[in-house]
């Protein structure tokens, strides 16, 4: 196992997966400099199953969006790894971005959205802490609950 961080991660129960392929006509990351971007990861488990389908505020509960954020956080470690080979070369999460699925009158996404942040400061500590923006939208890639794409400062 690497460095420190996956042993935070595993000491939580947490097991990155193989990064899932794209859907389409764009790649998992892109690194520039010292920042890594890293595509919105959708919230499906290691086989490739969503965590939770649908709507925020029309049968998916904060809970299970909760969860189904902290699935995309997962996802998104395992395209990190993947772009860095060790997630203890993160320096700092620098900004999430978090989109649910969810009804027009649904306004708990911030909520929602805490279940990948507080993945990352578990993960990272105070270099976890990021800027953030969540937004309610009408539908998602195969019905996910949940999609969170990241920056991320890497040495």
């Amino acid at each position: 196992m690497a460095g420190t961080v996956e042993q935070k991660l595993a000491a939580q129960g947490v097991v990155l997966p193989e990064p899932r392929a794209a859907m389409a006509n764009y790649v998992g990351f892109v690194r520039t400099g010292n920042l890594l971007f890293v595509s919105g990861q959708v919230c499906a488990n290691a086989e490739g199953k969503l965590t939770a389908k649908g709507k925020l505020g029309a049968g998916v509960t904060i809970e299970q969006g909760y969860a189904a954020a902290q699935s995309c956080g997962v996802n998104l470690l395992a395209q990190i790894k993947a772009a860095l080979g060790d997630l203890d070369k993160v320096v700092r999460v620098v900004r999430l971005g978090g989109f649910i699925n969810s009804t027009p009158d649904f306004l708990d996404g911030p909520k929602v959205m805490n279940g990948a942040s507080d993945l990352m400061v578990a993960a990272f500590g105070d270099k976890g802490r990021h800027a953030r923006t969540t937004v309610g939208v009408a539908s998602l890639p195969s019905d996910a609950a949940v999609e969170v794409d990241g920056v991320f400062e890497v040495s």
